[in-house]
């Protein structure tokens, strides 16, 4: 008799779990059922500012697999399916589907919940036009009022990598925008004078900024919309508000069953991605792993780890071996006219880790600076003082600067003092970079100030 894997989420890591699966096992050895809760099904949740920006014109291209080509592997999806509980003991999930409460029984369990939209509860949150941006349908509700409503102010709560993405497909649209974050810069993840260049491309294509405030509620006008964001002493006009206050692991659901959470928020798994419970895997945005640098326990939600977690668990629930070796959050956006990019820790990071950083920061081209097309790129590289150890990498420049951050990672990703980094035998030729890359750079200049 067939054993049955149940999956909870149908994106990135509960469908590349259940496609691995299913090619390691036929389906007279091993049923696979996924519920999920919305309409669509493994899509790239990373596209969706570019479908409200108009880069993107039609949603069905950002969707990889639909529900239908996913059974047609051998793999049934259940879409509009809301698993509410977990009963290890009877090994059955409690589902919500049309309205009524049913239980569906599993052999092996993967949660592949995802994370959820930070929300505070503030006056006015729950205001119409006042939009978190989570799933594939959150961006059509988007598109769809900036087409029919044609807003023309829009405030974005917060300075990350969606916030800010979102601003500039918003800009695009023809709307004034205006950011609104609680820390001293936008993009967080970069060290200050890093998002300093952030702040500084925003400004240029007319986003208004107001950094180190944060927001205290929003005003409704008489038809129930949002009007106006209230931000400290400040009540900025809006037709339309994006909540980009990041997000959390959606981890209730284990929670509740008795299943093990960590310190970050995110399901404790091994690294064959097993939970507490036996029989019960879990991968994606809702789980906590290890940074390798700083060895702490993060929860950072990316899609190239949920699709690695997600082949990870394909492979262990069917008996196999393998196993995912943590994160350095390697990270990369095009925000205005620069391509953004970090790998590893901040100086910040690193200091809270127990490192003595040092950093050094270059200015350089993407190409050599002589060739035709060369663009501006500003590199920064962190170091252990004692060891030498390359700790964290930091990008900003225009076309062709961002993509290096690879290269700073790997270096990063195995260990590599500033040193080694700055001796590695890179490529050149001047249509591609200087005859000292920009990384190569800035690791030689870090190197000389290690001890």
């Amino acid at each position: 008799m067939a054993r049955r894997m149940v999956i909870v989420g149908g994106d990135a890591g509960g469908m590349t779990a259940a496609a691995v699966a299913r090619r390691r096992r036929d389906e007279e050895d091993l049923q696979i059922v996924a519920f999920e809760r919305t309409a669509h099904t493994s899509y790239s949740a990373c596209g969706i500012p570019y479908l409200v920006g108009g880069v993107v014109t039609d949603a069905d291209d950002l969707v990889v697999r639909t529900p239908a080509s996913h059974r047609g592997r051998g793999v049934d999806v259940r879409i509009g399916h809301d698993v509410v509980g977990l009963d290890l003991a009877r090994r059955e999930i409690v589902v919500v589907a049309d309205g009524s409460e049913r239980r569906e029984p599993f052999d092996l369990l993967l949660l592949a919940t995802g994370a959820q939209p930070v929300r505070p509860r503030l006056p006015g949150i729950e205001a119409r036009n006042i939009f978190g941006l989570q799933t594939l349908a959150d961006g059509l509700d988007i598109r769809r009022m900036l087409e029919h409503e044609r807003p023309e102010h829009a405030v974005v709560v917060g300075g990350g990598y969606i916030g800010l993405e979102m601003a500039e497909a918003l800009v695009a649209r023809g709307v004034k925008v205006a950011v609104v974050e609680a820390v001293d810069q936008p993009m967080s993840t970069l060290d200050l004078d890093m998002g300093a260049l952030v702040a500084d491309a925003l400004r240029a294509i007319g986003v208004e900024l107001h950094l180190g405030s944060a927001v205290d509620g929003f005003d409704t006008g008489s038809d129930g919309a949002v009007s106006a964001v209230r931000a400290g002493d400040r009540a900025l006009a809006a037709d339309i508000v994006i909540l980009g206050l990041g997000v959390k692991p959606a981890s209730t659901l284990a929670r509740d069953a008795g299943i093990e959470v960590g310190t970050s928020g995110g399901i404790v798994t091994d690294a064959q991605m097993r939970t507490s419970a036996e029989g019960v895997w879990a991968a994606g945005d809702c789980v906590e792993v290890r940074h390798r640098v700083s060895g702490e326990a993060v929860s950072i939600s990316l899609g190239t780890y949920a699709n690695r977690q997600g082949r990870v668990a394909g492979i262990t629930m069917t008996d196999g071996v393998a196993t995912f070796p943590g994160v350095i959050g390697t990270a990369i956006a095009k925000i205005c006219a620069y391509e953004v990019a970090r790998t590893g820790l901040r100086e910040q990071d690193a200091r809270r880790a127990g490192f003595d950083p040092v950093s050094a920061r270059v200015e350089s081209t993407t190409r050599a600076g002589y060739f035709p097309g060369a663009e501006p790129v500003t590199v920064k590289a962190i170091a252990d003082r004692g060891t030498g150890r390359l700790l964290g990498g930091q990008i900003v420049g225009k076309s062709g600067a961002g993509k290096r951050i690879d290269v700073l990672a790997a270096g990063i990703w195995n260990e590599m003092t500033a040193e080694e980094f700055a001796m590695l035998d890179l490529s050149y030729a001047p249509p591609f970079g200087p005859v000292w890359d920009p990384v190569a750079l800035a690791a030689r200049k870090v190197a000389d100030l290690v001890a």
